[in-house]
């Protein structure tokens, strides 16, 4: 596969010989069932003026700490070294706490998480991929794919989530019939998750200018991640095994130490380059309770240690402060029953009995060349929001030790 725009019969070819996937129609409804919907047209605008819409609630909007601790008994917030946080309950969408929630950061690795959320439910797990010279020449972190071998998509999953594998980053999102085809699905997933911060370049979160989230959106993908079985499987095995080829296999350690460390730790991602310094997306559930933080623009190697700072204040403030915002939810898609589907294109991942459709080749067109628009305005208007990003105080790039990019 090559990482080029392909022309319809050979994007088909690919398809129906070894992915299951249900091309881009899912991302293309999604936009096209809510072009209508007020929610539509203000996601539709530039990421600036979308910003300006206060998205969960308008203390959010603020570069400062939103915290309202209750009037006896409050515990304060521990002091991170991190330019960007928030901390959320899943269940009941409350931001408890947050910091510059919707400052724009470049995500590092923490954006594969976005892009494991947007392929798991259209790529069969069973169905294997043809490793192009691209992605087996990703920049380190990797695997180690080696171009021309074909590999099975749940192994590819199980790189991405547990060794951060820039490669298999690439490889599934190829997947998809080309990068650039990959990349629009998971910019729509990020419009359908109503995270309008997002603007991303690089299934893997490699540097690319322009590249950014921000801390809420962070927790809005988390928190979609949450809702996924299939996902979570991936994402909290301690282990596994990857054939590198029929005669070499090389194990996979989950980097995520939240899972063997911290009471409760369920999943989650690291991150790190020298732009974005550490990332962190971390997950713990507890007696009931489930939370969420995300972390940006963190001390090296600090990035786990303070989301379990800020997780031990969530488990012991959850309840007793009033929120200081809220996780939106997804916008709504219309769906239609999907007919019985190929082996090879059946999603087995995460079975469903109702899947988006397009309504008509005419409004799959429309509602790509909208969601084609979309990712073009916000990428323009992305470059402030990473001059922004540079421009805070200790927003200084700087080398974590012995640390690649991931």
């Amino acid at each position: 596969m090559k990482s080029s725009a392909r022309g319809p019969a050979a994007a088909l070819a690919g398809l129906a010989v070894s992915l299951g996937l249900a091309a881009m129609l899912p991302a293309a409804t999604a936009a096209a069932a809510a072009l209508g919907s007020p929610a539509a047209q203000r996601s539709a605008a530039p990421a600036g003026t979308v910003a300006r819409q206060d998205v969960g609630g308008p203390e959010l909007a603020s570069p400062g700490i939103a915290v309202h601790y209750p009037a006896t008994g409050g515990v304060p917030l521990p002091r991170v070294p991190a330019s960007a946080y928030v901390i959320a309950d899943a269940k009941t969408g409350q931001v408890l706490a947050a910091k510059d929630a919707h400052g724009l950061f470049p995500p590092a690795s923490t954006l594969k998480m976005l892009t494991a959320i947007t392929l798991i439910p259209r790529l069969n797990p069973n169905a294997t991929v043809l490793v192009t010279r691209q992605a087996a020449t990703t920049a380190e972190y990797d695997v180690g794919l080696m171009a021309g071998h074909r590999y099975k998509v749940s192994d590819l999953f199980s790189a991405l989530l547990l060794i951060s594998a820039n490669d298999a980053a690439v490889a599934l999102t190829q997947a998809t019939g080309s990068l650039s085809t990959g990349m629009a699905m998971i910019n729509a997933e990020a419009h359908h998750l109503q995270a309008y911060d997002v603007v991303a370049k690089q299934p893997n979160g490699l540097p690319a200018s322009g590249q950014v989230t921000s801390a809420y959106d962070q927790a809005l993908i988390a928190r979609q991640a949450l809702s996924m079985p299939a996902f979570m499987r991936y994402d909290s095995a301690r282990s596994a095994q990857f054939p590198i080829t029929p005669r070499r296999t090389v194990p996979l350690v989950n980097q995520n130490t939240l899972l063997t460390g911290y009471p409760g730790g369920i999943g989650g991602k690291i991150g790190w380059t020298e732009a974005a310094e550490a990332t962190y997306i971390g997950m713990a559930r507890r007696n009931g309770t489930t939370l969420i933080v995300t972390v940006l623009h963190c001390t090296s190697l600090k990035e786990i240690i303070s989301g379990e700072q800020l997780l031990n204040w969530g488990f012991a403030m959850d309840g007793k402060v009033r929120p200081a915002g809220e996780l939106v939810a997804p916008l709504r898609v219309v769906t239609t029953s999907h007919p019985k589907l190929p082996d090879a294109a059946r999603v087995g991942s995460s079975p469903a009995s109702a899947v988006p459709l397009a309504v008509g080749g005419l409004a799959a067109i429309a509602a790509a060349l909208a969601v084609g628009w979309l990712i073009a305005a916000r990428s323009r208007s992305a470059g402030a929001g990473e001059e922004r990003a540079r421009a805070r105080p200790g927003a200084g790039s700087r080398s974590g030790p012995g640390r690649r990019p991931w």
